[in-house]
């Protein structure tokens, strides 16, 4: 599994995550070292936006996203998953099928992964970020159903 983040003016490098990702590793490896930097970079008004997942939840990472003075969006659990980033995971997989045959091995994939990650184009990414207001638009006219998002 590899994790990553992205705003209209940067994307965090993909971080390969090893075996169960716990509250303290998602803080320790993540959110310290390149979340909060990234949303420093961007500015007071940068949101950081998750999926619930349950180490993103975790009481330390809730006091450590108070203590960094990090704006963290809420998102109700069981919500529909408007998040710019699964389009994003979207993107990177098409990228690394039409690009590679398949990888000799883990680190082959890690490296190709990277590689597309970076190549995807900003316009694209914007693009996404700035459909969020109309995903929610139509997630509401649609009674949190089916949207073509």
């Amino acid at each position: 599994m590899v994790r990553g983040g992205i705003s209209t003016r940067l994307r965090t490098p993909l971080y390969h995550v090893v075996g169960n990702l716990t509250g303290v590793r998602y803080q320790n490896e993540m959110l310290q070292p390149l979340v909060v930097p990234a949303l420093q970079a961007i500015g007071p008004r940068a949101i950081l936006q998750d999926d619930n997942a349950p180490p993103h939840r975790s009481a330390a990472v809730n006091t450590f996203i108070q203590q960094a003075r990090v704006n963290w969006m809420l998102w109700p659990a069981n919500s529909p998953d408007l998040n710019p980033i699964e389009h994003m995971w979207d993107e990177l997989c098409r990228r690394v099928q039409q690009h590679h045959p398949p990888p000799a091995n883990l680190g082959q994939l890690l490296q190709w992964l990277q590689q597309e990650w970076n190549g995807v184009p900003r316009a694209f990414i914007c693009n996404l970020i700035h459909s969020m207001r109309q995903r929610c638009v139509e997630c509401l006219a649609h009674n949190g159903g089916h949207t073509r998002y």
